[in-house]
């Protein structure tokens, strides 16, 4: 969709959109329940690095179509509250467990820091935070949320995902008592007031030429050789560049070449969604919070947001509200998902998010078989070897699972990545999101 408002907005028609699905927006899409309440295919919230993007979501929704929020994220450790993110907070533990990560962060310190681009992920936490930290916290929930062994992924992708520990500022924070939750590049974040994420596509769609976009047309093979796609609703297509989506082990799958070799293997995990809508108002703890991260294996779900907090439209008319918890899921962590509602309630119950579950009106639940790109041990040769090889063939994969990178996979990443690789096919510019994510993340991008 950044690709065809791109050529759109230069005036070139010479192209064809094709959407699997009867809807736009992919994993950011939205669904209404039939007890009216508003669901997303995650935690989504929207925020940026790019002017040009936000000038794009500022033409299409106007500013009286936001909810704009200052982050209130929190972890549940401890059985109590502590603000994200932890390292920065370790003041709000208690004694024990405070001295532990303390005295960890200053061995950390006197070892020295460890080279992210080599090592693997689990080597990383531990010289970055030391045991205390890591032992409690980041270990367990990065093995909760990535639902792989943790030394089967490496640390090239961390840029601006994890807040690195500044000793100095801990340190200042235990002993003035203060919460330190500014940290990263979404403390500040919009939300659709209605509709959720997926109100952000369907309004772009309504913008683009409706001749243009083809839905409920699943690309069903191809031929690299001869420039050729065949869609499940029978169209034959001809094309000169192929800006692809498609997560890239299943592009060069169906490519009839057979580009892939069975043996490279991209490694993803699944997420299961389980949407909590109930009467009444929330119980006064979770009344200003956004998120809340659980580390702990006794809690199915990784990350709990009060999605009724984001908007009060995303509930129905009157006295309502909601929760949406994301469980991982990959052949290193098997689910039972027709438990997960259950189990999810149980939890919630367990530690007062919910106190009387009759009140407890609709639920909800999805599967997203791609929902994390993992950036394991061998990506960084695999995206090398397969993405220059397709973009010889004038295919340019990208997007959250079509360039397989997590560090630019957000919503303003990769819509961005479809604008620069027009402008890189029309008129040889660089593409900067793609080629150099780091410094996407790290500076604002006129």
């Amino acid at each position: 969709m950044g690709a065809a408002w791109r050529l759109h907005e230069l005036g070139y028609d010479g192209y064809e959109l094709f959407e699997q699905n009867d809807y736009v927006g992919g994993l950011s899409a939205s669904f209404i329940d039939n007890n009216g309440f508003t669901w997303v295919i995650g935690g989504h919230i929207q925020f940026s690095h790019y002017d040009y993007f936000d000038r794009v979501m500022n033409f299409i929704m106007p500013n009286e179509k936001w909810v704009l929020h200052d982050r209130d994220s929190w972890i549940w450790i401890c059985n109590r509250f502590i603000p994200y993110p932890l390292q920065n907070n370790i003041g709000k533990l208690p004694n024990k467990e405070l001295l532990h990560c303390l005295m960890g962060l200053f061995e950390s310190r006197a070892k020295g820091s460890l080279n992210a681009d080599s090592a693997h992920f689990l080597n990383w936490i531990y010289l970055s935070f030391g045991k205390g930290l890591s032992d409690l916290f980041f270990v367990p929930y990065n093995q909760k949320v990535w639902a792989y062994p943790l030394e089967q992924m490496s640390a090239d992708w961390i840029e601006d995902r994890i807040a690195l520990p500044n000793l100095q500022k801990i340190v200042l924070n235990i002993i003035s008592d203060q919460n330190d939750c500014t940290w990263g590049p979404n403390n500040v974040f919009r939300f659709p007031l209605y509709g959720g994420t997926g109100s952000i596509w369907n309004a772009l769609f309504q913008a683009l030429p409706k001749a243009k976009i083809h839905l409920k047309a699943r690309l069903m093979k191809w031929c690299s050789k001869n420039r050729l796609l065949w869609f499940s609703d029978g169209t034959k297509q001809e094309y000169d560049y192929l800006i692809s989506t498609i997560p890239i082990d299943q592009l060069l799958r169906l490519d009839d070449s057979m580009l892939l070799n069975e043996k490279d293997n991209f490694i993803h995990s699944s997420s299961n969604i389980v949407g909590i809508g109930l009467r009444g108002a929330p119980p006064e703890d979770l009344r200003r919070k956004c998120w809340i991260y659980f580390p702990s294996e006794d809690i199915p779900f990784y990350r709990l947001t009060i999605f009724s907090n984001y908007s009060p439209n995303n509930v129905p008319k009157g006295p309502h509200w909601s929760l949406m918890g994301e469980i991982a899921e990959s052949p290193c962590r098997a689910i039972k998902q027709a438990s997960l509602i259950d189990s999810s309630i149980d939890s919630l119950t367990k530690i007062g998010c919910i106190s009387d579950a009759s009140m407890i009106t609709s639920t909800w639940l999805y599967r997203a078989e791609y929902a994390y790109p993992t950036p394991f041990l061998n990506r960084a040769k695999l995206l090398d070897k397969y993405l220059p090889a397709l973009q010889r063939l004038n295919v340019y994969s990208r997007g959250r699972f079509g360039a397989w990178k997590y560090e630019c996979g957000n919503q303003d990443h990769v819509f961005m990545q479809g604008v620069e690789a027009v402008e890189h096919i029309l008129f040889g510019i660089p593409e900067l999101t793609l080629q150099h994510s780091s410094m996407a993340n790290k500076i604002r991008i006129r």
